[in-house]
């Protein structure tokens, strides 16, 4: 397990709108890009085990495409059915045009 952060993808690699399916430690990632910040969600449905990355996004919003439902890639929180487990999320950071995720410990929201 990582002791801290890690390098994830080029910033410029990671488009609003869209999820970008990333490993960083061991652990599949999607990041979500909202204006100068980026999220960092494990990339896994908590209702169906599908690439939340394969899904819509909107804002901050990444959709399970198999049962439709919604997450904040922020908090993780699901937004509507069927899901009502969060997904873990995990802090990021920029630097020098760079991604860096700390998966060492899920963010508690």
């Amino acid at each position: 397990m990582s002791n801290g952060p890690e390098f994830a993808a080029p910033l410029d690699l990671v488009v609003e709108g869209a999820a970008t399916p990333v490993t960083v430690g061991g652990i599949d990632l999607a990041l979500v890009r909202e204006g100068d910040v980026v999220y960092a969600i494990r990339d896994e449905c908590s209702h169906a085990s599908i690439p939340l990355s394969e899904g819509d996004v909107e804002g901050c919003e990444i959709e399970c495409w198999l049962h439709g439902s919604r997450f904040d890639a922020k908090t993780g929180k699901p937004l509507n059915l069927p899901a009502v487990e969060s997904v873990p999320t995990y802090a990021t950071t920029i630097q020098d045009g760079r991604i860096l995720v700390d998966v060492s410990v899920p963010i508690q929201n």
